[in-house]
């Protein structure tokens, strides 16, 4: 456990460090990525396409924070939107993401930031804010992001996450059957915690020892933090939706009846309103 008065954005950028490594997978698997891509592929979760559909008829500019390697981001484009811009801490991920839309020719900007300090030039010019998908749990200040996300939407602009479901975070990964994590079996806790390492079902060990990798933080946000935070932040929720369908691997050894009977990611959407005259 992290002591909760550390600075978010030293957080932040130690595990920008782990980020960095991490792109290594990413790299790898650029040129299947960029195919994907070009023949129109999207990235997304079957709950998200009802809520993105007809992007092109509202959505000039897409802002996706945390992109990584910007395959999310161009699957907005995909989608219709007429153009599109990824904020990421680590800028060997966006060196990933500037490849496939140079080889695509996409409307794309990418730039490299702690989201909390995403460049004010880019304030007020987002038809819709996108994030989510393992995104929430790197940021170590819930408030301060949703106000970055507010600042950056035009009037009448849409946030939308679709995220893992802050319950996922507290079952122990490896059981067979719904058992509480004993590090994370917490859905109140508190506070970052900081390990090293990734997960084999996603980034894998890089081929290193993991006490050689670099220290990565996380912070579970339970959901009525994430409601409040953006509520908090002049923005009018108009759906939340909870759903039992995972975007990773999470539980490889769970059956998967076992794990949809509780939720495996959430959506919210939500709208910045017009300044009351």
């Amino acid at each position: 456990m992290t002591d909760e008065t550390a600075d978010p954005r030293e957080l932040h950028k130690q595990t920008g460090l782990a980020w960095q490594e991490a792109a290594a997978e990413y790299e790898r698997e650029l040129a299947d990525r960029i195919d994907f891509l070009r023949k129109g592929g999207r990235n997304f979760c079957p709950p998200e396409l009802p809520h993105l559909e007809g992007l092109g008829d509202w959505c000039q500019r897409a802002i996706h924070l945390q992109c990584a390697g910007g395959t999310d981001t161009l699957s907005l484009w995909n989608q219709g939107a007429h153009e599109v811009v990824g904020v990421d801490i680590s800028s060997r991920m966006l060196g990933c993401a500037r490849a496939k839309s140079e080889a695509l020719d996409a409307p794309a900007e990418w730039y490299c930031s702690d989201i909390l300090d995403t460049p004010h030039e880019l304030d007020g010019t987002a038809d819709l804010v996108y994030t989510g998908r393992g995104a929430l749990c790197w940021m170590m200040d819930i408030e301060a992001w949703a106000a970055v996300a507010a600042r950056l939407l035009r009037c009448n602009g849409r946030l939308f996450v679709f995220e893992g479901h802050p319950l996922t975070w507290i079952w122990d990964r490896e059981a067979s059957e719904l058992l509480l994590d004993p590090v994370y079996g917490d859905y109140f806790q508190r506070g970052p915690i900081g390990e090293k390492g990734w997960c084999d079902e996603y980034i894998g060990d890089l081929g290193q020892d993991k006490d050689a990798l670099q220290i990565k933080y996380e912070h579970q946000w339970n959901l009525g933090d994430v409601v409040n935070a953006v509520i908090g932040a002049g923005l009018v929720v108009e759906r939340l939706e909870e759903h039992p369908e995972q975007f990773w691997e999470a539980f490889p050894n769970l059956p998967a009846d076992i794990a949809r009977r509780v939720p495996q990611t959430f959506l919210l959407i939500a709208r910045k309103p017009a300044p009351r005259e």
